[in-house]
């Protein structure tokens, strides 16, 4: 079996924060190994992991797609050498990059060569975290178009709630077919506005969960500390997010 989880929303709703939190809570309710796969552009995953990595998966591609000429080695070798080269390997949680969008140019063969190699890639880990970026250029051109569960996050404001929603709509018209899909409001200050939960009951978001602004979170990464590793104990966010992982996740 396995479980395919991603997370989507546009920069600062701490969605990248929330992917770490999601891997940490696999690992601690026995399901492992977890291989987190950064796809946002802006690669942050390995800081709130508490990881470092060298290499990405656009490397490879870009690799392969200037190496046209070299008949030494064949792509499909070339792209598998790559891929593991990329997975950083950790305890219970390994993380690999996707890296920097394509250039310039038709990257249709390096996409289709890459694209078959992480699906077997993928195939050895039964748990996934996937930090999407908000076009979801990686899901939609690489990796296979299913999730298990997808997280929408966004901040209470009535403007990240539409941006949230578009996020919502495009996994429809990307056809990635994604049984369990719920939004959470995270960052929250306060109350949230009526008008907010109105547009949330009206598209019919499924909200799994409201997590509160938190200064434990800001600490953290100030002291560049990785977020993940925070527990309930520390972070009333943290507490929160264990809480919608708990009711979504099983």
């Amino acid at each position: 079996m396995t479980l395919i989880v991603g997370m989507a929303g546009k920069g600062g709703t701490g969605k990248t924060t929330l992917a770490g939190m999601t891997a940490r809570y696999l690992v601690e309710t026995g399901r492992k190994p977890v291989l987190a796969v950064d796809a946002d552009a802006n690669a942050n995953l390995a800081d709130v992991l508490g990881m470092e990595y060298e290499h990405t998966l656009s490397d490879a591609r870009e690799e392969m797609k200037t190496s046209a000429g070299d008949v030494s080695i064949t792509k499909d070798v070339l792209i598998e050498m790559r891929t593991q080269e990329a997975i950083v390997e950790g305890d219970d949680i390994d993380l690999v990059v996707m890296g920097k969008p394509e250039g310039a140019g038709c990257y249709c063969a390096a996409n289709a060569v890459l694209g078959a190699v992480l699906e077997r890639t993928l195939k050895n880990y039964p748990y996934q975290v996937i930090d999407n970026e908000a076009g979801m250029e990686h899901i939609s051109r690489l990796t296979s178009r299913y999730m298990d569960v997808f997280y929408v996050v966004s901040d209470a404001s009535r403007r990240g709630l539409i941006a949230a929603l578009r996020i919502w709509q495009l996994v429809e018209e990307l056809k990635i077919t994604v049984p369990n899909k719920y939004l959470i409001l995270n960052r929250v200050r306060g109350e949230v506005s009526k008008d907010v939960m109105d547009i949330i009951e009206k598209e019919k978001m499924n909200l799994a969960g409201v997590i509160p602004d938190d200064m434990a979170i800001y600490d953290a990464d100030q002291q560049a500390k990785p977020t993940s590793l925070l527990t309930a104990s520390d972070s009333p966010a943290v507490a929160a997010a264990r809480e919608i992982f708990k009711k979504t996740l099983g």
